[in-house]
């Protein structure tokens, strides 16, 4: 009676492996996706911050706060090309300080992000879907002038 029991569940293992096993790879590729998408969001508020820096200050160079915003991406390995990266300086903006508007200078920077493997395994589901397709990270700084507007 025993045998004739195991020898009917032979196949059960199997097919509960290959249920289970796409399943935790896409939980992991998931993990590490949104890792990546974590990170370049790290990279792209710390390069705002880093051009927000060299735009307060005084007698500022024309493209300078520009500059060290590419020049951090590249440092963050990400994609610096002026072409598909947007970045904007208002060195006219204000803030409130203790109550008082004060001149402050604000960085913006627009990156495309492109999902390596959710987007291509989301289309094979569902084709024609924007899920996992590209988005637009926005990072952006705001800090306050050393000298007057």
């Amino acid at each position: 009676m025993r045998n004739r029991r195991r020898e009917s569940e032979k196949g059960a293992a199997l097919l509960e492996a290959a249920i289970t096993i796409p399943m935790l790879l896409l939980i992991a590729v998931g993990i590490f996706e949104f890792g990546r998408a974590y990170q370049t969001w790290q990279v792209l508020t710390n390069a705002a911050r880093e051009g927000a820096r060299v735009a307060v200050l005084p007698d500022p160079t024309p493209g300078l706060a520009e500059q060290r915003v590419f020049d951090y991406l590249d440092a963050g390995q990400l994609n610096s090309d002026p072409e598909t990266v947007d970045v904007v300086v208002n060195r006219t903006d204000s803030i409130i300080v203790n109550g008082v508007s004060v001149c402050a200078s604000r960085v913006t920077v627009d990156y495309p992000f492109q999902f390596m493997v959710i987007g291509p395994v989301a289309q094979l589901v569902a084709s024609g879907s924007d899920l996992g397709g590209a988005l637009t990270m926005r990072a952006e700084a705001i800090m306050r002038n050393e000298t007057s507007c």
